[in-house]
């Protein structure tokens, strides 16, 4: 994880990896060779006439000082020239924002030379995933699903015909520099209009942009450039999916807002229409993948529906990178009620149809002492690990703490401890 750094604030120009010293070089020499031909050019012997100064002085001030002493002053002048054409070029105050400069420069410098990792799902377990894993790389690359038709979503879909823009919006909240301001916009609601009430100002503005620029891929892109998100965001498919459940008592539950309502065990997913297309920038981001991360979220209604589109589900399985799942810490009713871990990891090989889609599973191993008894009332209890069978399937089990700290004895993945658990198991694993 890149920590923010606590320099002097001219020094920290000489922080390693931030590629500027170098020219800090270049134009010092520059500088010195220009002056010195001015003055040749003007016959006033700059060289013998600098030379016999310094011996004069010599004489009287050690030569070890006074080299130390125009080494500094010439130091001081050229950062603070150079900073000051800098912070005049970028149009910043000094006093405010170098700090913020250098901290930018050197993360993106970082940042850059990141991991690349695509993540995998959907919903609210995606955009907390990203939160965290934007703090060690910036070559990320988000699929989400496109199965949604519930809410402010479905509406804007049914009525416009585009791809549901929620998780979207999500995603590209949480890849933003300034996460909580844009968080807050992008999920400001409207309570009254009568065609407004119930949007989200994030959804309105990505569906004005697929307006604008003809498809959800240019709105993304668009939408994230204009909020300079680390990273990119693609929909899994510009097919217009739609999920189906068939139950294990054979009822068939179509739509992802209907899913959980069946309250029934599911015993198989499938799309509508059944052979959706990936896009092609998701398949070439998951052959260049280093570390490819599955979850966390919803298992029935984020993760798996991009497993469904069978050019996803086969290139992660060809792909040499790192494969991990984030298991959900609670189980969802109506989707893995009385679920283990393993039977998550079943359900996503069942549907992926290929074990080797996961390498590892991280689990959640601490619990508050007094859980939030909304848990209990809503029917949602702890994911049980039930190691021996986890690794009967090859495997790998990472137990560590992942949530948050909170009085209120709510149950929520920390993005910090989530994405340090994960990027600690990919450099070890890498050796």
């Amino acid at each position: 994880m890149i920590k923010k750094l606590k320099v002097p604030k001219q020094a920290g120009w000489l922080i390693p990896g931030l590629q500027v010293k170098r020219w800090f070089l270049l134009i010092f020499i520059g500088a010195a060779v220009m002056t010195v031909g001015i003055l040749m050019l003007f016959d006033l012997q700059p060289i013998f006439n600098t030379m016999q100064f310094i011996r004069k002085i010599a004489t009287k001030i050690s030569t070890e000082w006074l080299a130390f002493a125009f080494i500094m002053f010439g130091a001081a002048i050229f950062f603070k020239g150079w900073t000051k054409t800098n912070l005049s070029i970028l149009d910043m105050d000094e006093d405010r924002n170098n700090d913020v400069l250098l901290e930018n420069l050197y993360r993106r410098r970082k940042l850059n030379r990141g991991p690349r990792i695509v993540a995998v799902g959907g919903g609210t377990g995606l955009s907390m995933l990203l939160s965290g894993i934007k703090n060690i790389t910036n070559n990320i690359t988000a699929i989400v699903t496109v199965g949604d038709d519930g809410g402010s979503s479905g509406k804007l879909r049914e009525s416009l015909g585009i791809l549901p823009p929620g998780d979207i919006r999500h995603c590209i909240t949480a890849l933003a520099d300034d996460e909580d301001l844009v968080n807050k916009l992008f999920k400001y609601r409207f309570d009254d209009g009568k065609c407004l009430e119930g949007h989200s100002f994030g959804n309105l503005f990505i569906t004005a942009l697929c307006e604008i620029t003809g498809d959800m891929v240019s709105a993304v892109r668009a939408s994230s450039r204009v909020l300079s998100i680390r990273g990119r965001v693609l929909p899994a498919t510009l097919d217009d999916m739609k999920l189906v459940a068939e139950m294990e008592d054979g009822r068939i539950i179509h739509g992802e807002s209907q899913i959980p309502e069946a309250h029934g065990k599911i015993k198989k997913l499938f799309t509508e229409p059944k052979h959706c297309k990936a896009l092609p920038e998701v398949i070439d981001a998951i052959r260049n993948a280093e570390l490819i991360i599955l979850g966390p979220g919803s298992l029935y209604t984020s993760v798996i529906p991009n497993l469904l589109i069978k050019e996803i589900a086969e290139e992660i399985a060809k792909s040499k990178a790192k494969k991990i799942y984030v298991c959900n810490i609670m189980t969802q009713p109506g989707e893995t009620d009385n679920y283990k871990v393993s039977d998550h990891i079943k359900a996503l090989i069942k549907h992926a149809g290929s074990s080797k889609i996961v390498d590892a599973v991280l689990v959640n191993n601490y619990l508050p002492e007094k859980p939030a008894d909304k848990y209990q009332k809503s029917n949602s209890y702890p994911v049980i690990l039930d190691t021996p069978e986890i690794k009967k399937m090859g495997i790998r089990v990472c137990a560590q703490k992942l949530i948050e700290d909170n009085k209120e004895g709510l149950i929520r993945h920390s993005s910090n401890r989530v994405a340090r658990a994960i990027y600690y198991w990919f450099r070890k694993s890498s050796k």
